[in-house]
């Protein structure tokens, strides 16, 4: 599986034009991204957090080329909610929910999220992913309220920015950083 790159640079997600030309991404790094920090279309059962009708979305999964194909996660439906083990239960499925066309599409033999807090305002998801070969590649993202973090460090996986959210690959470095600050 390959995909153009994805970098995080000056607060954006941009593609990664180093060099002459688009960088590809061979590994899953720039699914795990999409995956997550897209806002999948509320449920009808969902509440958004903001007390809007606002359903969030890709525009495209309205007609999606294969039924209940759809594009993100639902994370963003966890904006203002308490810390509790429900709301650590509703993370771990909406992460799961958000990787699982890895495993639908045979890329992946399987996917495993654990949600935690390690502080107030944080949200910290553990991603494993497996290949079909028993290869694993493991992910965390981080995802906090803005202001809330500072400076946060969990074992040797860094994330050092003002808003604390993030995602880092197993090698620590940071990938992706959420400026809007959800969780």
């Amino acid at each position: 599986m390959s995909d153009l790159a994805l970098i995080y640079k000056d607060g954006m997600t941009d593609l990664d034009l180093s060099g002459s030309g688009a960088v590809m991404d061979a590994g899953l790094r720039t699914a795990v991204i999409v995956s997550l920090f897209t806002d999948r279309r509320a449920g009808a059962a969902d509440e958004p957090p903001d007390g809007t009708d606002d359903r969030r979305g890709w525009w495209g999964d309205v007609y999606p080329a294969v039924d209940n194909d759809l594009i993100g996660s639902r994370l963003w439906l966890l904006d203002r909610a308490k810390q509790t083990s429900a709301n650590l239960r509703r993370a771990e499925a909406y992460a799961q929910e958000a990787l699982a066309w890895l495993v639908e599409d045979g890329v992946l033999a399987s996917v495993a999220v654990v949600a935690s807090y390690p502080r107030t305002g944080v949200l910290l998801l553990r991603v494993r992913l497996r290949d079909t070969d028993g290869n694993e590649e493991d992910y965390s993202a981080v995802l906090a309220e803005a202001g809330k973090v500072g400076r946060f460090y969990e074992t040797d996986l860094g994330i050092d920015d003002e808003t604390g959210s993030g995602i880092v690959d197993e090698t620590g470095s940071l990938i992706l950083d959420n400026p809007l600050g959800r969780l």
